[in-house]
This record gives C-alpha cells, sequence and structure tokens, in this order.
C-alpha cells in the first residue's frame, strides 16, 4: 500500500501514535468497560481525562496562574462573535475594536465583530494580495480600544506573524492561532487572549480551545449566551454545557504526544527544517511560486501555484498517485496549499519536494 501524507488544511493529520491509542482504547478505557463516548462528562473517568488534558497544554504552552483555559464549542470562527460579546462589555458603549486584517480569516473576523461594536481596520495588507503584514508603524490603533485582534496565522493565505505587536497601554491583543497554535513558542502573557480551533494542530474538529487573562472573564453583554459567557464556562469547569468530550480526550492524547517530542521548543525546530525544505523547491526556479513575502511565510500552510495552471490538474493527479493528497488550494485563492503542521513527519515533507522536483523535470541532482 502506497504510504499516505495528507496534507489538509483541517480537519487534518493527527499523530499515528495518537489514533492507534485512540483505537486501543475505544471500547474499553482503562479498565473502565466504557468508551470515552459513553462517559458522563461529570464522572470520575472523564473527569480525570479533561484536568490532564488541561495541566498539559498548561504546560506545554507554559500558561500563566491567572489565564483560564477553557474548552469550547463551536470552532474558531464562532469565537469571532463570542469573544466580542465577552470583551467589549469592559468599555463604555458603543466600544470600539481595533483590527489588522491579513488575509481571510481575520476579514471574516471583522465582518462578525462588526454585529457587537464599532469596528476600526488599523491596517490592511488588503493591497498587497495578502502577501505581507502591514509595518506597525502604519497601524492606526485605538487609544481605548476594547482589544487589539489579530489572525496570526492566515490558513488560506499563508501569512504568519512571528512578533508580538505593541498595543497601548491597557488594551489587550486577542490572538486567533488556530492554524499554528502549538507549533511554535508563545509568550502567552502578552496576549489577553489566545484561541483556537482544534482542527489544525490540536485534534478533531468540534473543539475549541481558549486562554483567557481572568481579567477579562465576567464581562459579558446581556444577550450573549449563557453557554458562550466565559464566566459560566471558567466556573464550571468548560462544563457548564456537555463539553465535546471525545474532542478533548484526543486533544489530550496529543498535549501528551507533543510532551513525548520534546514539547514546543523541539517541535518548532522540526517546523522550521520542514518548512526550509519545501519553500527551497518551491523557489528553486519559476515553476512554481509562493506570492507571500518570505519574512511573513508560514511554516504551517504552504499556498503554491503553478506557473502554468493549466497543468493543475495533472499535477494533483499525480500527487494522489503518489499517496500526497488534500494539496487543492481553497476555493478562494485557487492553486494549490500544503499544511505541515506538527503531525507532519519531515518524511511527508521530502515526498512532496521529490514530487515537486519530478512533475517541474528538475534532475536528481538539481
Amino acid at each position: 500500500m502506497t504510504t499516505i501524507y495528507n496534507f489538509s488544511a483541517g480537519p487534518a493529520v493527527l499523530p499515528k501514535e495518537v489514533l492507534r491509542q485512540a483505537a486501543a482504547e475505544m471500547l474499553d478505557w482503562h479498565g473502565s468497560g466504557m468508551s470515552v463516548m459513553e462517559m458522563s462528562h461529570r464522572g470520575p473517568e472523564f473527569i480525570s481525562i479533561y484536568r490532564e488534558a488541561e495541566r498539559d497544554l498548561r504546560e506545554l504552552m507554559n500558561v500563566p496562574d491567572n489565564y483560564r483555559i477553557l474548552f469550547m464549542q463551536g470552532g474558531g470562527l464562532s469565537q469571532n462573535a463570542v469573544i466580542p460579546m465577552n470583551l467589549v462589555g469592559r468599555k463604555a458603549q458603543p466600544a470600539t475594536i481595533d483590527f489588522v486584517r491579513t488575509g481571510s480569516w481575520s476579514g471574516k473576523s471583522i465582518k462578525e465583530a462588526a454585529r457587537y461594536a464599532n469596528v476600526n481596520v488599523a491596517a490592511s495588507a488588503e493591497d498587497s494580495g495578502f502577501t505581507t503584514v502591514p509595518p506597525q508603524s502604519e497601524w492606526r490603533l485605538t487609544p481605548d480600544a476594547a482589544y487589539l485582534h489579530l489572525c496570526t496565522n492566515e490558513t488560506i493565505d499563508g501569512v504568519e506573524i512571528d512578533f508580538v505587536p505593541d498595543a497601548p497601554a491597557g488594551v489587550p491583543i486577542v490572538a486567533d492561532m488556530s492554524s499554528h497554535i502549538l507549533s511554535r513558542q508563545v509568550d502567552v502573557s502578552k496576549y489577553g487572549l489566545i484561541f483556537g480551533g482544534a482542527q489544525k494542530n490540536i485534534g478533531p474538529a468540534g473543539v475549541t480551545v481558549v486562554i483567557v487573562r481572568e481579567d477579562l472573564i465576567g464581562h459579558a453583554l446581556p444577550f450573549c449566551p449563557s453557554a458562550f459567557d466565559f464566566r459560566n464556562v471558567a466556573d464550571n469547569e468548560s462544563m457548564y454545557n456537555t463539553p465535546p468530550t471525545y474532542g478533548i480526550y484526543i486533544a489530550g492524547l496529543v498535549f501528551r504526544w507533543l510532551k513525548q517530542q520534546g514539547g514546543i521548543a523541539a517541535m518548532e525546530r522540526k517546523n522550521i527544517e520542514k518548512a526550509r525544505l519545501l519553500y527551497a523547491a518551491l523557489d528553486a526556479d519559476d515553476f512554481y511560486q509562493n506570492r507571500v513575502a518570505p519574512a511573513y511565510r508560514s511554516r504551517m500552510n504552504v499556498p503554491f501555484y503553478l506557473r502554468d495552471e493549466s497543468k493543475n490538474e495533472a499535477f494533483l493527479a499525480g500527487a494522489k498517485a503518489r499517496g500526497l493528497l488534500q494539496l487543492k488550494g481553497h476555493k478562494s485563492v485557487g492553486g494549490m496549499r500544503a499544511s505541515i503542521y506538527n503531525a507532519m513527519p519531515i518524511e511527508g515533507v521530502q515526498a512532496l519536494v521529490d514530487y515537486l522536483n519530478e512533475f517541474a523535470g528538475r534532475g536528481r541532482g538539481f
């Protein structure tokens, strides 16, 4: 059987070790006689799973004690509504939210947030075709904004922000890290809130991780649904309503796997190596194009285009025949995209590089 490498942007590849353990425990978790899917979320078995997952994530990301970790439902997209409903109440109404628009996902965030507050697009990379990050000197920030929102890795456009920006005093930074959370070291204390959908680097679709500073909790707008009120979620250890139990269980196995790999610092080194290998193949000549400014190229999501796009279907067919799957780019931008998350082994990236060189007609010694 051909070895399969899944380059999907999400739901995405999971570590084989995690899938094997989940399969082994599917019918009977640790002698309980139950699958995790069947457990009460309030029973001692699942409580132990939840607490280990929360503890391991806190350790991996060095989350300070004055931050709460919430496991929520609805995906990262729903947080575009949940976050303003929870954070703008700290300010006199109508409050203002600052955004830096760097691609498709920050654009969706702006549109949703405008339902709950005034929105100030402090800077936008639209004129560049979302191939860069606007210089901080050009950001027009609001001194008393409710918060500054960034998408620190644009999954579709392949733009990654690798710095923590300067925000006005007292303005918390909210970061959508859905597609690169756990892939690089992050100083959580520099942010007021970090969130991410699980289906890229954490686990299966259905779980959203929110890491929020305690002083930002307890300010929900009156019309915020009770299940989305951070105060209710935090006070009930993410169990105000029935949480996505199996998704949390798989996330916990991924956190344990990451610790076994040496933690986030070790994983970041591997991710740098994988990204360098892939970008070098794309940059070798003009057969392929990656249009993102090199300083802001994502390590996780690598969009690229064939110079002759009439060859797209042949490229994808050849990739599929070699077990290289889900390389078609997002429908909004076209082209190709390779997502090389934590669980993608370097062997998978090398297999893709070998195919890129073969399809481009490059000799083995290239």
